[in-house]
């Protein structure tokens, strides 16, 4: 009850913290680079030679993934970032399952210096919307 108390009394101050963390879940969005949905990443990997980088386990990969993508589970990631120095002019689209890992792993590519897109709704959004998958 003190609470409504007092942001009925300070308002703008309740304002304000709102507002930030707004623009602190915004720039923790960005600092993982930006998010892009299936069809931006399909223009992406077909006119500018964007590399997918998978994320996901061994049997999720085994089940599904996008044609010529690189995997690399998110738990090894920071061990084998040099296999993806050959792409480190190209755009790199990260694919998890439903957008939980591509995050922290984002902001480790961002910080060895690749360019690094999210794609949207992981590898659940790119099923769903009937795209094509590789087995195997």
């Amino acid at each position: 009850m003190d609470f409504f108390v007092f942001a009925s009394e300070q308002w703008p101050l309740v304002c304000l913290l709102v507002a930030l963390i707004y623009a602190l879940a915004i720039t923790e969005r960005i600092k993982a680079g930006k998010p892009a949905s299936a069809h931006q990443a399909t223009l992406l990997i077909n006119s500018e030679g964007a590399k997918v980088i998978d994320v996901r386990d061994r049997a999720e990969y085994t089940a599904g993934h996008i044609v010529d993508a690189i995997h690399i589970p998110h738990g090894e990631m920071e061990n084998r970032i040099g296999e993806l120095a050959p792409y480190k002019d190209k755009v790199l689209i990260l694919a998890d399952k439903m957008g939980q890992h591509a995050g922290p792993v984002g902001r480790q590519l961002k910080k060895a210096g690749y360019t690094v897109r999210r794609l949207e709704g992981g590898m659940s959004e790119w099923s769903n919307q009937k795209l094509p998958l590789v087995k195997g």
